[in-house]
């Protein structure tokens, strides 16, 4: 394999790379059969799609037209123009009428940079299905997250950063995975808090014999989703019975969210009806325009109002854990193929193709996460309207949001459907135009926006995330400079959900698990970082796990970063990771409790002294 440093892939029309450089800085083309099959999933016909009717400027930038037209303000003010447009048009969605044109383009507006922190702060990173009260039903709830929030605006914290709340599919196998939604755009029954939805108490004795066995699921520290799903279903079908959606709140919601949740909520009958996977349905169900789901959706009105309505009370006691606290929500990189995101935006995802990391010294075979990603050109021919929607809805009620994969926004790996990772190739994406919606977004919801930019990280693209204002993520595991060197603009951690705790780092339990699991770890990096850690921190042998995790916090607290997080598995001193990547069925990722319920924490002494620690 030849050289090839220092050089951007070339890419066809479609923006497909020519290749990549690898982990080892060797050049690796892409074969042509690689690019056929790329095509082939993308729809791609011709030598060029055609152009978009589409326009993203920053505000105050110089941009020139074709002749004169009016825009169409989102106001529903109006501006004639001539030759270019004006530098001073107001952030947000226009539309672009020139004179000759049969129809609008969609002109968007964007503000140069994301929101901003007016302060350095520092939060809580939390699972919310791990962090349960004594009220719990077996798994971590919004009034749970509620709580949370208050004990942790109370020590000083100004953010937790949650994992994504995303509605999977509506069946009784539940997906453990936050990150393999069926949706990204709605959020997941399994967090409400059946007591709090009105009409509950009339409930009487059905609802007492319920909650007694939800609570006692508090008991194991495993999350068992599905008797949670059949109890919460079991409470939820009652209440719906005894309100019926009665209520001009609900009314109202249901018209201010329109065309999008009326399609989840079919979508959901329709899986409940016929199973998870809507590839497998009847073929007249499998396009959400179809006249045979407009049937359906009205055959089965009622339960269609039932999803409606369960989304309804989500948002409200989401609105609710959100005032107590500033959340940050967390955006997976991509759905559920057989999801209701996937049903509804067939025309924008490639269904035939998954997106992955190719080979590297760690991961030999590469990785494929089974998500299909978006089609550039078809995603700009919709006018982002779907990444708009994903991001609105991630930031609904936040006070910010992480974005998994951020380099997802420059370019993606994709494997086409039946082919390994290393059979994969680059499709870039229009990262200039994403961007900037991801400012007005951002800006919109007053929310500050944090890029995962762990792993491989192509030249320029951090360089390019601050210019917009969004956040780097440094994470001290795989930082080898002192802490006081982190940059400003990141948001600073000790670890993440997908890599060891600082006990289970220090008392070598991280590593007998992965072991154990036959997976081979990097005994040698570990050791590495152990031994960073421990020079950092100056630690002596008979040092207590507290004092470690303590310590640890204190040097990540001299990180001049604008936000610094500390999770609640350090804060209780926990060995587990939340999950082990690479293992599915063989350990309970995403399913293990804190082991003491959020009571406990609030009182816990180690968590005081992180709190202490990191409010310098």
């Amino acid at each position: 394999m030849r050289q090839r440093h220092g050089m951007q892939a070339r890419t066809d029309a479609f923006s497909i790379a020519d290749g990549y450089e690898d982990a080892l800085g060797v050049w690796r083309p892409l074969a042509s059969g690689t690019r056929a099959a790329i095509r082939a999933a993308m729809g791609a016909e011709g030598d060029a799609p055609p152009p978009a009717r589409v326009i993203v400027v920053r505000t105050g930038e110089r941009r020139d037209i074709a002749g004169r037209g009016r825009i169409v303000l989102e106001d529903g003010q109006t501006l004639d123009v001539e030759r270019s447009l004006p530098r001073d048009l107001p952030p947000g969605y226009h539309s672009l009428a020139l004179r000759g044109d049969v129809e609008p383009t969609r002109l968007i507006v964007a503000p140069r940079r994301c929101a901003l922190p007016a302060r350095r702060g520092w939060g809580w990173a939390a699972q919310l299905y791990a962090t349960r009260s004594t009220a719990s039903w077996g798994i971590g709830d919004l009034a749970d997250l509620r709580r949370l929030g208050g004990w942790a605006t109370g020590l000083g914290a100004s953010l937790l950063l949650i994992n994504p709340l995303s509605a999977p599919l509506p069946l009784s196998t539940q997906q453990a995975s936050p990150y393999c939604a069926s949706s990204r755009r709605f959020l997941n029954p399994l967090y409400l808090r059946i007591e709090e939805i009105p009409g509950a108490a009339a409930l009487g004795a059905d609802l007492e014999r319920l909650t007694a066995i939800g609570r006692a699921l508090n008991g194991e520290r495993r999350i068992d989703r599905a008797r949670v799903f059949a109890l919460k279903s079991a409470a939820l079908e009652q209440l719906w019975r005894h309100d019926g959606g009665h209520d001009q709140a609900f009314e109202e919601f249901v018209r201010r969210s329109g065309r999008a949740l009326h399609d989840f909520a079919t979508f959901s009958a329709l899986a409940e009806r016929y199973g998870g996977g809507f590839r497998a349905w009847p073929a007249e169900y499998r396009q959400p325009d179809a006249p045979a789901v407009t049937a359906f959706a009205d055959a089965h009105a009622g339960r269609v109002r039932f999803h409606q309505w369960l989304q309804w009370h989500l948002d409200i006691q989401l609105a609710r854990a959100c005032a107590a606290a500033p959340v940050m929500q967390d955006l997976p990189i991509g759905v559920d193929p057989d999801g209701a995101d996937a049903w509804a935006w067939q025309d924008s995802l490639a269904i035939g193709a998954s997106v992955g990391a190719p080979p590297d010294r760690y991961v030999r075979r590469g990785q494929d996460w089974g998500l299909p990603p978006f089609v550039p050109h078809r995603l700009r021919a919709a006018g982002y309207q779907p990444f708009i929607d994903t991001l609105r809805a991630a930031l609904r009620h936040a006070g910010g949001l992480r974005i998994d994969h951020v380099m997802g926004l420059f370019r993606l790996f994709w494997i086409p459907a039946g082919a390994t990772p290393a059979e994969g190739g680059y499709v870039r994406y229009p990262a200039d135009d994403l961007l900037a919606i991801v400012a007005l977004e951002s800006h919109r919801a007053g929310a500050v926006v944090v890029g995962e930019d762990l792993g491989t990280v192509e030249a320029g693209v951090r360089e390019r995330l601050a210019d917009h204002g969004i956040l780097s993520y440094r994470v001290m595991w795989f930082e080898d400079g002192p802490t006081a060197r982190y940059p400003e603009l990141a948001m600073a951690a000790v670890t993440t959900h997908d890599l060891p705790t600082i006990a289970g780092l220090w008392t070598g339990a991280d590593l007998a698990e992965q072991r154990a699991l036959g997976l081979e770890p990097n005994e040698a990096a570990l050791d590495a970082t152990r031994k960073r850690l421990a020079s950092a921190i100056g630690a002596a042998a008979e040092s207590s796990i507290e004092d470690i995790v303590a310590a640890t916090h204190g040097v990540l607290a001299g990180a001049p970063s604008l936000l610094v997080t500390a999770t609640l598995d350090d804060a209780l001193g926990v060995t587990e990771r939340p999950n082990v990547p690479g293992t599915t069925d063989e350990r309970p990722n995403w399913s293990l409790a804190l082991p003491e319920p959020l009571e406990r924490l609030e009182t816990a002494p180690l968590a005081r002294r992180l709190a202490t620690a990191l409010a310098r």
